[in-house]
């Protein structure tokens, strides 16, 4: 068995950009005065987004956890959570270092935040890391919760615990793996009983529920198979609930259980699948009560608007670039082309069913290949108007998350708007 490491990483020394410099000297600006490749967010957009997947887990009657890994923002995590009578306090961070920056945030001390997931099955070199992280929240009566799907993260737990002399019980999720490969462990495994016998009788972990991401809903084209999607997700972590409920039941250990199991499933594409219609189809009785989580939804791009979920109109970031350069006749069939100064590390490299690495925003021009720090845009279509060098363009990307952890910062606009009104500065690390 591989022994805990207590090397823990200083979180507290890691410098980052000084929003209140980054105001001074954006706010008021035009896009056209940036400097380019830039990410813009549309703060309008972005909290309309939020509102409507608020709606979305009440209509279904399941409660929210907001994933934060898009954009690891304070003002973005403030949006997804809260609108008028729409709220959660139930996060996912996919980095310890999105963790920490949410308590250093102040979203925890105000209340915004009560409930941290981290969201990876927990690695020894973690433990450490997120027992000071538990320690800190707990001030302010959040909670963190792990993820497990391993018996060997059960003994290294274990073992760190009594290196502590303590009596504390880990509250954890038990990823399942429902089909799509990713993590997790299958419910027809011949592991899994033996696995949730192991978690129940630990002095040290209390089982919170189960939890499955559909990464394959991406692959939806209708509300019809993103809710197929949806319900197959339900079915895989309700069939886990029911057979860890008699294995409770007989552990020795089961008076430390004593909450409903939470049923915590989707992916964007699912959790906009998540409708009050979708909910009366659902007739499985349920081993625990409903959570339903995404991160994406925010911001959106064009691998979402692929599954016809969600209009062009509700994505809400774009990068900006300039056209650097022009190849009058270069194309296929003796179209032009042009060189943008957005390349792959400002777009990432992430392709789609829509084709190319972006789209122009009013424009038929299409970002088809790229190098490290510039892109190539071919026109669609016979008819596109030509691009001139300096030209700006707006581009939307196939992967938000991808295209926004290349970015310092982001520039925000409001409703349209063409003029710079914030700075948001995400968290980099982990």
């Amino acid at each position: 068995m591989t022994s805990v490491t207590h090397t823990k990483t200083p979180y507290a020394l890691v410098n980052l950009p000084q929003k209140d410099a980054l105001v001074k000297e954006f706010v008021g600006k035009p896009l056209e005065a940036l400097r380019t490749p830039a990410m813009v967010i549309d703060r309008t957009l972005f909290q309309q987004n939020c509102v409507r997947m608020l709606q979305n887990a009440a209509d279904w009657g399941a409660s929210l956890r907001s994933h934060l890994k898009t954009h690891k923002t304070v003002e973005g995590t403030r949006l997804q959570l809260v609108e008028g009578e729409y709220r959660t306090k139930a996060v996912v961070v996919s980095t310890l270092m999105e963790a920490w920056d949410v308590v250093q945030g102040g979203l925890v001390k105000d209340g915004t935040v009560k409930d941290i997931l981290y969201g990876l099955p927990v690695a020894v070199n973690k433990v450490a890391d997120i027992s000071d992280l538990w320690d800190e929240v707990a001030k302010d009566g959040a909670v963190v919760r792990l993820m497990v799907d391993n018996p060997e993260q059960i003994h290294f737990i274990e073992e760190f615990e009594k290196a502590r002399g303590s009596s504390r019980k880990w509250s954890v999720f038990v990823k399942i793996d429902g089909g799509q490969r990713r993590a997790g462990m299958t419910t027809d495994s011949p592991n899994f009983i033996p696995f949730l016998k192991t978690l129940f009788d630990s002095p040290a972990i209390s089982v919170y529920g189960f939890y499955i991401h559909a990464g394959n809903a991406y692959a939806s084209t209708s509300a019809s198979q993103a809710a197929s999607f949806l319900s197959s997700e339900v079915h895989a972590v309700n069939d886990a609930a029911g057979i860890a409920l008699p294995i409770l039941a007989s552990s020795s250990n089961a008076a430390a259980h004593n909450q409903p199991f939470v049923l915590s499933v989707g992916s964007t594409p699912t959790a906009h699948a998540a409708t009050a219609e979708s909910r009366a189809a659902l007739s499985t009785l349920l081993h625990g009560s409903l959570e339903l989580h995404a991160g994406n939804y925010p911001m959106l791009d064009l691998q979402q608007k692929h599954t016809s979920l969600v209009s062009s109109e509700r994505i809400a970031q774009r990068v900006i670039a300039t056209v650097i350069s022009t190849y009058p006749g270069r194309a296929v069939g003796g179209g032009d082309e042009a060189m943008c100064d957005a390349g792959c590390i400002a777009m990432s490299k992430d392709t789609g069913p829509s084709g190319g690495y972006g789209d122009i925003i009013g424009k038929p021009w299409q970002l088809t290949r790229m190098s490290q720090e510039h892109g190539i845009l071919t026109p669609v279509g016979p008819d596109a108007t030509k691009l001139r060098c300096g030209e700006m363009v707006e581009i939307v990307g196939q992967h938000a998350c991808l295209i926004a952890a290349a970015y310092p910062w982001y520039y925000v606009v409001e409703n349209g708007g063409r003029t710079v009104v914030d700075v948001w500065v995400p968290w980099k690390g982990w």
